[in-house]
């Protein structure tokens, strides 16, 4: 397997497909990390020189990805939350933020419902 960003990336498959296993890298950055290092998308990642490899990593080291955009995306969080803003109360509670509705759905946000004691509805 090869190493690139200290990710080791699938051998068997094509290097445009290996690269997306990289956090921060798709398909369409994969495309274009392979023509920055003039490399066919379609070729596998074990048929790949040393040489190759090398601009591959040249190329993805320009991007921000792993740990620095992980980081960003944890700060640009905590400054929402910090300001106040509808976003970052939303973040705070564990709601979804973009506008989706919460009244029966959101359990991916909320987790697994919580039943609250003494609400069952009285039939007639």
């Amino acid at each position: 397997m090869a190493r690139i960003l200290n990710i080791e990336i699938p051998d068997k498959k094509a290097i445009k497909y290996s690269l997306t296993y990289i956090y921060g890298i798709g398909e369409t950055t994969a495309d274009k990390i392979c023509q920055m290092a003039d490399i066919d998308p379609t070729t596998k990642t074990k048929n790949l020189s040393d040489e190759q490899l090398t601009k591959i990593r040249e190329a993805a080291s320009t991007f921000k990805t792993e740990g620095d955009l992980r980081r960003d995306q944890q700060y640009d969080i905590k400054r929402l939350m910090e300001i106040g803003s509808y976003r970052g109360i939303r973040h705070r509670r564990g709601l979804p933020v973009r506008g989706q509705s919460s009244k029966q759905n959101a359990r991916t946000r909320k987790g697994p419902r919580k039943t609250v004691a003494n609400k069952k509805k009285v039939g007639k």
